[in-house]
């Protein structure tokens, strides 16, 4: 096989992941701290004489290990924005799909907003669920006054959806 359609086949992405604006944001910001990362990291390793103080060898062996590391999180972010796209903007708000702001009230009349993402960008403390959630797979195809009902190991859950945005 020529080398040039294999290195496209290898850094062709597997499936699209859909984004949010912040999302893609937020992993554009990784990517620019890490490549920081690696050069502050490669320059202490430049910067380093290369002694045969014991020291000096393990400090060395550190070093090379935390460049090796930020440069395998490197590569998989890098991946990651080869197959991110930005959620439609444009869709039917009628159902809860991907990318979709829902509103949900629990029985004790206390509301929870919530945005459905892809799980590379889930982060349930900042009110971003994946679609893969227990809770996201509930709710993604609902409309608005739908009933909800989630488990969480032995707790049961039920929300009604009060609005999609």
């Amino acid at each position: 096989m020529n080398t040039t359609i294999s290195k496209k086949i290898s850094t062709m992405p597997e499936k699209t992941i859909l984004l949010s604006k912040k999302g893609m944001k937020e992993l554009k910001k990784a990517i620019s701290q890490l490549k920081h990362d690696r050069a502050m990291v490669i320059k202490g390793l430049h910067d380093m004489d290369k002694t045969t103080g014991h020291d000096d060898r393990l400090e060395r062996i550190e070093r090379l290990s935390q460049l090796e590391s930020i440069e395998a999180e490197l590569a998989e972010k890098h991946q990651t924005i080869l197959a991110a796209k930005l959620l439609p903007t444009k869709r039917a708000r009628m159902k809860v799909a991907i990318g979709s702001v829902v509103d949900v009230i629990d029985q004790q009349g206390r509301l929870f907003r919530y945005t459905l993402v892809d799980t590379v960008e889930a982060n349930p403390s900042d009110g971003r669920i994946s679609v893969l959630s227990p809770l996201g797979r509930n709710l993604v195809g609902k409309t608005v006054k739908d009933i909800v009902h989630w488990s969480s190991g032995i707790h049961n859950t039920t929300f009604r959806l009060v609005r999609i945005a």
